[in-house]
């Protein structure tokens, strides 16, 4: 069966002096996905309100799992199926991912994923599978109308960096097969 995108709820113990929560458990993760995964590095990244980044991936044989999670503030956090002998290729999911709801969002490889920041702050912390590679960095147009995404921008354009802003769409893009 091929990979897909899981929404991971962990329990949260809260009290008055603030909460408690595992955020990563291997066994309880490896259960849930229904995969045996390795994480080889920790990612940390802080972006100010309007900011997007993505679509972002890793050619094979560099591909990345990601493990995403919030810390500090709120993000909509999507993923797009990118692996061509895919029946959902094409396809997104998203979802809110906040330091109050403490959701992750599990992207397998042979997905893209990209962010947008819905508060002042926020600090996404992530795992990968694979080290980062940047001969094998890719990345996909946020807006590109064969995947449509609905990003909740209210209007506003977001905040973009260059090679964003210049990606190429997905049927130019080099994907999975």
């Amino acid at each position: 069966g091929m990979s897909r995108p899981v929404l991971i709820e962990r329990p949260v113990y809260r009290d008055d002096r603030g909460f408690f929560t595992e955020a990563y458990n291997q066994a309880e993760f490896e259960t849930t996905v229904g995969e045996p995964v390795a994480f080889v590095q920790d990612n940390h990244s802080r972006s100010i309100r309007g900011v997007l980044r993505g679509l972002h991936y890793q050619l094979p044989p560099a591909a990345q799992g990601k493990l995403v999670r919030v810390v500090r503030g709120a993000v909509f956090d999507v993923a797009v199926d990118i692996r061509r002998s895919s029946p959902t290729f094409g396809e997104w999911v998203g979802y809110t991912l906040s330091e109050d709801n403490l959701h992750q969002l599990w992207i397998p490889p042979g997905y893209a994923h990209g962010f947008l920041v819905l508060t002042d702050i926020a600090d996404v912390l992530y795992k990968t599978t694979d080290y980062y590679a940047p001969e094998l960095d890719r990345a996909i147009r946020w807006d590109d109308p064969d995947i449509g995404i609905d990003w909740p921008l209210d209007g506003k354009t977001p905040i973009l960096s260059a090679k964003d802003a210049a990606a190429p769409s997905l049927t130019a893009a080099e994907v999975f097969e």
